[in-house]
């Protein structure tokens, strides 16, 4: 078995693997995919017997948190031919590519994922269900609501009007730009669908999708630190905060810590490398994962296997806001 990052020549190689696994995916979607994501994305291969037979891919995003501009990577097209199944595949891959983006700084990484059990053994958390907003015609408007399909050319008028949005209500975000919805309108189009604008009084109000088939579920997205420094110091606190505490991350050694949060509403949160003596609890990657991005409150957090948390700590936590309202409706 050999694990790899395989060069931009030698992605293709990855599709046969894709349209097996992804088989519901329509074949515009895939040359979609194969011309566009991967002109900019990273793929990590398990190689057996001479061919590939697992695979990873990690799409880059810029994500708003905080309003800080942030490097991520959506995990996606994670697959393994039906045949070399149960031999930790996965996991190496998960393992390999974590330790990567944890080298570049990156603060978390995301995926949808097919079943929440998949990723819960590699440190993963679900913490935002996706909206499913859809065009329905423009009898469905608000009655001063006008719409028209997105054409090439539009991404940036349309991206202006996103960020404007989403800046004023959710605290992690994919950011909007020109280059995101050119991309997007390409994406809709190559499976049959399309971007509409809603307008008014020429304004852009809303971006809906028209797509021929909709679902009534709502996707998950799952959630796992990769560097837990750079993800704490993101945050804002409501009050003067000073709390030590130890983190256990059995994927990522380097996040196994002892950190001393500090800071004022003013400050931001501020880090020194904790003593073990002096540290109030313990939380797991996962516990910190619900914690943060608001899925679990201070007071709830003791209930997760692996925590332990004294009064003086879960005082001290309530002071942290968390990253939440998310919006984090990607596909891939």
């Amino acid at each position: 078995m050999q694990i790899r990052k395989i060069s931009d020549a030698e992605k293709g190689k990855t599709r046969k693997l894709y349209e097996e696994i992804f088989s519901e995916d329509s074949v515009s979607f895939v040359d979609y995919y194969y011309t566009e994501k991967t002109r900019d994305n990273t793929i990590y291969v398990v190689e057996e017997d001479g061919a590939v037979r697992a695979m990873l891919h990690l799409n880059p995003y810029t994500l708003m948190v905080n309003g800080k501009e942030e490097p991520s990577h959506y995990i996606v097209a994670v697959a393994t031919e039906k045949e070399y199944r149960k031999r930790g595949y996965m996991a190496a891959l998960i393992r390999t590519a974590l330790g990567d983006m944890y080298q570049a700084g990156e603060p978390f990484t995301f995926l949808m994922p097919a079943a929440e059990e998949i990723y819960l053994p590699h440190g993963f958390s679900t913490v935002y269900e996706q909206e499913q907003r859809c065009f329905e015609g423009e009898g469905n408007l608000p009655e001063e609501w006008s719409a028209k399909r997105a054409a090439p050319g539009d991404g940036a008028r349309i991206g202006v009007a996103a960020e404007k949005s989403l800046r004023g209500r959710a605290k992690v975000y994919a950011k909007r730009d020109e280059a995101y919805y050119e991309r997007l309108i390409r994406e809709y189009e190559s499976d049959g669908g399309c971007l509409m604008i809603c307008e008014k009084d020429g304004q852009i109000v809303d971006c809906l999708p028209a797509v021929p088939q909709t679902s009534k579920d709502r996707p998950k997205i799952m959630v796992r630190p990769v560097n837990v420094r750079r993800l704490l110091l993101l945050l804002e606190l409501n009050y003067l905060t000073a709390v030590c505490f130890r983190v256990t991350d059995p994927l990522i050694p380097e996040n196994n810590q002892v950190f001393m949060l500090t800071g004022t509403e003013f400050s931001g949160v501020m880090l020194m490398e904790g003593k073990p003596e002096n540290s109030e609890g313990t939380l797991t990657v996962e516990a910190l994962t619900k914690l943060v991005f608001g899925s679990v409150s201070p007071d709830e957090i003791e209930r997760e296997p692996g925590v332990t948390v004294t009064e003086r700590m879960k005082e001290e936590l309530r002071k942290i806001v968390p990253l939440s309202p998310i919006y984090l409706n990607e596909v891939v």
